[in-house]
């Protein structure tokens, strides 16, 4: 047990140098033959990694759902990730990678797995400045600059959840404009994410909130727009304050996560004040206690949109 506490420990330290691992699996080529491309989820979303086990398929089970498995007395769906992403395992399904996205489990059917890798984000870059398709969220090179770099697909889980159970993005209607009031004429809510399917929902939520926004597709490049905002505050000879009412961000982010982006806010005399919510599908309680670590206001689970709206209000009204 303290062995397993020290990993999570080392980890979880890794957040502090902008660096995170990777664990690295194949699905099968497009054509069937040979162990196709490399593709990568985070450490921190897999909760186990089992054999394949008996499916229990429920009767109107479409593809890609597979069915159901029985793990520890937990009943969780699987997902045929080949299927998902159009590929034919040459040996089959053989692998279930147990993962945990915004406080639900769900189980991956996999080929097989291949290691683990430790990786900065300048590693990574956004799959929408490649040739990275619509479930790809970010390339990683695993060999950092060196030409001829392995290349490591990291898929946008997000949007493949949204693809099998949709999020049913109600907004209870309390919440109707409800922040408005809050942001101060001329400020914006600044927002990150590298996700396309994350992005339209928070551009939804902000949008019923009543709350004008800027949205960004990486830490990076919120950074770079936050210091260009101060730039244009001091110019005028206003307040931070005045230009940027919050920051919300998403953890995992290619060239800069989001614990990295808010020790720079945090951590800079001039931004300090803006007050940072994480939005991240890295749930359990050992994240989000670490999140607070790191100085931010608040936490809210992906895709709990009222709890967003209460989370932004709370934290506005401070």
């Amino acid at each position: 047990m303290d062995a397993f506490q020290k990993e999570i420990d080392e980890r979880t330290n890794l957040t502090a140098s902008n660096k995170f691992e990777l664990l690295l699996f194949r699905l099968g080529s497009t054509s069937g033959d040979g162990p196709g491309e490399l593709f990568g989820i985070n450490v921190f979303k897999i909760r186990e990694i089992v054999p394949m086990v008996p499916i229990t398929t429920a009767a109107g089970t479409k593809a890609p759902m597979l069915g159901m498995v029985n793990i520890r007395g937990q009943v969780i769906s699987v997902i045929d990730l080949p299927a998902v992403t159009g590929c034919k395992p040459k040996t089959g399904l053989n692998i279930l990678l147990i993962t945990e996205y915004a406080r639900h489990t769900q189980a991956f059917a996999v080929e097989s797995v291949e290691e683990i890798v430790r990786l900065d984000w300048s590693q990574v870059l956004s799959a929408e400045a490649s040739a990275g398709g619509d479930l790809v969220t970010s390339i990683a090179r695993l060999d950092s600059d060196v030409d001829g770099s392995r290349l490591v697909q990291v898929l946008d889980v997000e949007q493949i959840l949204n693809m099998t159970s949709p999020v049913k993005q109600a907004l209870d209607n309390g919440h109707d404009g409800a922040l408005k009031s809050l942001v101060k004429p001329g400020a914006i809510v600044l927002a990150a994410d590298d996700s396309k399917v994350a992005r339209a929902l928070i551009e939804d939520g902000l949008t019923t909130l009543g709350v004008p926004y800027i949205m960004t597709k990486s830490g990076k490049e919120a950074w770079e727009k936050l210091q260009a905002l101060g730039a244009e505050a001091q110019r005028e000879g206003t307040q931070i304050a005045d230009k940027v009412a919050l920051m919300l961000t998403d953890l995992e982010m290619p060239e800069m996560d989001g614990f990295t982006l808010t020790r720079n806010i945090k951590g800079d005399q001039r931004y300090k004040g803006i007050p940072v919510v994480i939005h991240s599908s890295l749930s359990g309680s050992a994240n989000e206690d670490h999140v607070r670590s790191v100085g931010a206001n608040g936490y809210v689970a992906k895709f709990a949109i009222d709890e967003l709206a209460a989370t932004l209000r709370k934290t506005l009204a401070h």
